[in-house]
């Protein structure tokens, strides 16, 4: 075991699935697979890790293992009750139930944790009446287990007539069925739990003021933050959790600083969600005061933490700082690339965000994934790299086999419509289900009216008109089309049927509808005098160019109205 020692030492301090498998190979070559505790804590590292490969590697490591001891069927069993699948968790406890190594009250704890995951009130029933059979039911760990399964399913009775059962109970058992409670967002029956227990924990505390931001209550649970006599750092993750979802930045930012002057010592969850409010409002000193104490205090830069960073450099403007702490990022997940990636298109380096997917693939670390072809298209569509995010489009489909959602679509229909691909555009939103379609619509019937193409503007105008009749913005497009090409009569059979349909134009208007109003008005007195308006005169002039026309036009309005005037007093003379 002398030579183990330092391998065991390297697994158990492995951080990636790629450490173990190079402690694996080197188990392998050696044997030391063979040896029990070895193969145990390989299992064990393996299951713990953050990413969805691992449990299905460390499953292949137990497979293999020629005869798994309990320890080893409790760390799988418990592995799968806690991810994503905990139906396989339910399947090992069966399989161990019926061979030759018992399980023991750990395996049934982690069992009915599985049951609570999937809700399984019939599984949970089984393994209860097992747990009565072999005398072992009356244990309080699995009790507690117990009643958070049957308060999660629905079953309050049955928990809540094992609670007042229990010979031992204590503030774990009521806060079994009471995170249970929040869980469900039976706030009612939690708050009145709540205050009927005996004795509480800042765990107790901590559901109430999550459950009442989980259902979006969150003056209710500033209103238990506020009376909790000790709070913690999951108290104010919570309430800082809360402000995030109402976009209340400022709050955030007050809650921090009350943390602060509490000698509360932030977690990485409480610096991600002050690092984001700061993206959200520009708040750049503040974020780099953030950043400063991260480093001040040795905190390694990786994963939600670095994304954070990159994204709050980026929305900041500081596009080169964003750069510098990818660089320096001691370890990079997808989420870390999509950031930077999404950065370099926001600041209109398309060729540059290409590059860093090029890097990044090539890297084989991280799987590009839905997120990161939005960012790439994105990037494609503000640089106008027309070619390539064809390319990166069939890349998605057809080697990485993700379907393409709205946001892909649109991307798409953006790129190809400031390209003037028109038709391109056009065949791509067909292929789009229609409930799902119109904002692609809407945008292909914008680069329609950028490119001057009426047909297909007015085609396009009429499949959202069939979508929702009522949608005013499609009139107002259609109208500013003809307007822009001068066509004023069709402007006003455009105004003519939206008064007809009962649409109401939506409050507010650019200065280039304004202006398109202007010259409506003028083309009407202009008809009524049988003068002819220039049918160009909308697109002579850019937004840049407004004031001088318009001083133009305005001079030869003032002279009509004095000529209408004019006429009108001579009716009556």
């Amino acid at each position: 075991m002398a030579t183990a020692a330092p391998l065991l030492s390297f697994t158990e301090m492995a951080t990636s699935l790629s450490e173990l498998h190079q402690a694996h190979a080197h188990m392998l070559k050696t044997g030391l697979t063979n040896d029990t505790f070895a193969s145990s804590r390989l299992i064990t590292m393996a299951a713990a890790l953050p990413h969805t490969e691992a449990i299905a590697y460390a499953h292949s490591i137990f497979a293999r293992t020629p005869d798994p001891n309990s320890y080893m069927w409790n760390t799988m069993i418990r592995a799968y009750a806690n991810s994503p699948t905990p139906d396989h968790s339910v399947v090992l406890f069966h399989q161990m139930l019926y061979g030759p190594v018992p399980p023991d009250k750990f395996t049934f704890t982690f069992g009915l944790k599985a049951c609570s995951s999937l809700r399984g009130i019939e599984e949970g029933k089984q393994i209860h009446a097992h747990l009565l059979k072999i005398g072992i039911g009356h244990d309080a760990f699995i009790q507690n287990t117990l009643i958070h399964l049957y308060a999660i399913t629905g079953c309050t009775a049955i928990a809540r007539n094992l609670l007042d059962r229990m010979l031992d109970s204590d503030v774990i058992s009521w806060n079994a069925i009471l995170s249970a409670y929040t869980e469900m967002g039976l706030m009612n029956l939690a708050l009145s739990l709540f205050d009927e227990m005996p004795d509480r924990n800042s765990e107790s505390w901590n559901f109430m003021i999550s459950g009442y931001v989980g259902i979006g209550l969150i003056e209710e649970a500033i209103a238990i933050f506020d009376q909790m006599p000790t709070k913690n750092v999951v108290s104010y993750n919570a309430i800082i959790t809360g402000y995030m979802r109402k976009h209340q930045f400022s709050q955030i930012f007050l809650l921090f600083e009350d943390m602060q002057s509490k000698n509360v010592k932030p977690d990485n969850c409480t610096l991600v969600n002050i690092l984001t409010a700061c993206a959200h409002t520009g708040a750049l000193s503040q974020g780099e005061w953030i950043h400063t104490y991260i480093e001040k205090n040795g905190l390694c830069i990786s994963g939600y933490l670095a994304t954070a960073l990159v994204d709050m450099y980026s929305k900041c403007g500081c596009i080169e700082k964003a750069l510098k702490v990818f660089n320096n990022c001691s370890k990079k997940d997808i989420s870390t690339w999509n950031s930077m990636i999404s950065g370099l298109s926001i600041h209109g380096y398309g060729q540059e965000a290409l590059t860093l997917f090029a890097e990044m693939t090539n890297d084989g670390s991280s799987k590009p994934n839905e997120v990161t072809f939005i960012s790439i298209l994105s990037a494609c569509s503000r640089s106008n790299l027309l070619n390539e995010g064809r390319k990166f489009f069939d890349l998605m489909i057809n080697v990485y086999e993700i379907k393409p959602t709205i946001e892909h679509y649109g991307c798409m229909v953006d790129l190809l419509g400031r390209a003037g691909m028109l038709e391109e555009a056009e065949k791509l939103v067909i292929k789009m289900p229609l409930k799902e379609s119109p904002l692609l619509w809407e945008s292909l019937l914008s680069a329609c009216r950028n490119y001057g193409n009426m047909k297909l503007g007015e085609r396009v105008a009429g499949t959202l008109l069939k979508l929702d009749p009522g949608d005013s913005a499609v009139y107002v497009q259609l109208s500013n089309m003809y307007a822009y090409m001068g066509r004023w009569k069709d402007v006003m059979d455009v105004r003519r049927k939206m008064r007809n349909r009962q649409v109401v134009k939506e409050p507010g208007s650019t200065l280039q509808q304004k202006v398109e109003q202007f010259l409506l008005q003028l083309f009407l007195i202009y008809n009524f005098l049988n003068f002819s308006l220039p049918d160009n005169l909308f697109l002579a002039f850019e937004l840049s160019q407004i004031p001088t026309y318009l001083s133009s036009l305005l001079l030869q309005f003032s002279l009509l109205l004095y000529l209408l005037l004019f006429l009108v007093l001579t009716a009556f003379l």
